[in-house]
């Protein structure tokens, strides 16, 4: 079982920055890609960014491509999100998510932190 606690969300003007955290519990955190999805208000759940459990790979949404950066440290069971130049559109709750590296659905998720950015 692995546990996931996200931090670091808040209110910003537009083109701020925000980094959030999600820490994990578990020692096969190293093994997991792990991923970043956000939901908006009215708005279905959707998928952010990843990154590999060796962090070799990365993906963004086309969105956020240039803005955001998702990165991890194995070594302290946690994986960033580096959001830059941030936009109204970018306001949601935005979720950490972990899978088993060979698994095609992501199997644990946090409690999710709220993103709020003013124009």
């Amino acid at each position: 079982q692995v546990q996931l606690v996200e931090s670091g969300g808040g209110l910003v003007q537009a083109g701020g920055s925000l980094r959030l955290s999600c820490a994990a519990s578990g020692r096969t955190f190293s093994s997991y890609d792990m991923g970043w999805f956000r939901q908006a208000p009215g708005k279905e759940r959707e998928f952010v960014a990843s990154i590999t459990w060796s962090g070799g790979s990365t993906y963004y949404v086309d969105s956020v491509k240039g803005r955001f950066t998702i990165s991890r440290d194995n070594a302290k069971n946690t994986v960033y999100l580096q959001m830059n130049s941030l936009k109204p559109e970018d306001t949601a709750v935005y979720y950490c998510a972990g899978k088993p590296s060979l698994y095609s659905e992501y199997r644990y998720w946090g409690q999710g932190t709220q993103v709020t950015v003013s124009s």
